[in-house]
């Protein structure tokens, strides 16, 4: 799958060191989950260097690399799925106004790319007069952000590293880490794991992450139309009696978590914070199991069909206390509002903010919706009470397993999921 020669031109292929898995095993990936349905839709991130690496790096314990990895890598090799992140203006030209927005921070500086997919974060970087890039992915994507990179004379900037964050070595500290690791719902596909391994190997003390902080927010919503589109057309069709079919096609459009477009219409009340993730201090423990209890106060009388679930990322300076960034303990502002807990929004003079809330402009990663077989018909103010539970699937940690509990109305149901 990988070259064993080195090209040049700023392209380094890590050699494969003996009891280590092959350089091409893992990275970052979020739209893998689509890999089946329409492409898969990002690249893996991994770094490998032709530098000499710092002796702690060498005694620490790699994790192996896994069929399921290998799967994973090689769905971002696909080009459409870069072509569909590209094409998403918003992602897009809020990373490349992040950049702009912290030039003092990456002019003159050494960056490391995580998951750089076909290269345009590394080339946003290198033209705001970065001195080195390093651009990783464990994808086959990689042999073409090399080409990018010579096609635009910039081999003496980026250096394209292929192979895992886990597996290639670098010999100097970094300024700053960029990365757009986000999945469906967030942490789906767990790239956010590679960023961490980055910054705990390289990162200088007070250096910059991009994005700074991420948040996963979910809400009920009722759609009516999607119900009625997916399970009411059986019970009548062409003046036949089809309602034998109901029970099979509320399982076949539900059972799973469905990636797709809302608006704010859609939504009954303000939103609850899941997670909070600081980039500075977040762990790889913490993500295997992320649980919180909501409670919501319906804003209209409508029918329940289910919840959503968006983020928001936030491109901040670097963390306050840069020695010990690890230790700090994340504050997040909330406040109650009918009963939920909702973020307060930060000031936009103050950030910079990418939304995937259903009320702003549209992004690839749309909003996850975790439907119910049948509705649950709400007054005005009821209350909608309940825990969820995000769990890394044991089968392959890139899958996530949703467990859900709610009650409303004296009713209590269990709701089980996993987004593969």
């Amino acid at each position: 799958m990988f070259c064993k020669e080195n090209n040049g031109n700023g392209y380094e292929q890590q050699q494969q060191q003996q009891q280590q898995p092959p350089a091409m095993v893992y990275g970052q990936n979020h739209r893998y989950r689509e890999r089946v349905r329409r492409g898969s839709r990002r690249s893996r991130a991994s770094s490998s260097s032709p530098l000499p690496v710092r002796v702690s790096d060498t005694d620490q314990p790699r994790p192996p690399c896994t069929d399921y990895d290998m799967a994973y890598f090689h769905s971002y090799a696909h080009l459409g799925i870069h072509q569909e992140m590209i094409k998403d203006r918003v992602r897009t030209e809020t990373y490349r106004e992040a950049i702009m927005r912290h030039q003092s921070f990456i002019a003159g500086k050494v960056v490391v790319d995580v998951g750089c997919g076909t290269g345009i974060l590394s080339i946003f970087c290198a033209q705001a007069g970065a001195k080195r890039v390093y651009a990783v992915d464990a994808s086959d994507i990689a042999l073409q952000a090399n080409e990018v990179v010579k096609a635009n004379n910039l081999s003496d900037v980026i250096v394209v590293l292929h192979g895992r964050v886990e597996d290639v070595e670098i010999n100097e500290e970094v300024d700053v880490i960029i990365s757009e690791w986000m999945g469906y719902m967030l942490l789906y596909e767990s790239m956010l794991g590679s960023v961490i391994t980055a910054r705990d190997r390289w990162l200088k003390p007070g250096g910059l992450i991009l994005p700074s902080s991420a948040t996963l927010y979910m809400a009920p919503v009722t759609h009516t139309d999607r119900y009625s589109e997916s399970v009411d057309f059986w019970r009548n069709v062409y003046g036949i009696d089809m309602s034998a079919m109901l029970s099979l096609a509320k399982q076949c459009a539900f059972e799973e978590p469905s990636v797709e477009t809302i608006s704010g219409e859609n939504v009954l009340t303000w939103p609850h914070v899941v997670k909070y993730v600081d980039s500075y201090s977040v762990t790889i423990n913490e993500l295997e199991t992320v649980t919180t209890k909501f409670k919501f106060n319906s804003m209209m009388r409508a029918p329940l069909h289910g919840f959503a679930f968006w983020f928001d990322v936030e491109f901040n300076g670097p963390a306050i206390a840069p020695t010990n960034y690890h230790s700090s303990t994340p504050i997040i502002e909330n406040h109650q509002v009918n009963g939920s807990q909702r973020k307060k929004r930060t000031n936009p003079n103050e950030a910079l903010v990418l939304s995937t809330a259903p009320e702003d402009p549209p992004t690839h990663w749309q909003q996850t919706l975790i439907y119910f077989y049948d509705p649950i018909e709400l007054e005005q103010d009821q209350l909608i009470e309940g825990s969820v539970t995000l769990t890394q699937s044991k089968e392959n940690v890139r899958f996530m397993n949703i467990h859900l509990e709610y009650n409303s109305g004296g009713r209590a149901f269990v709701k089980e999921s996993v987004m593969r």
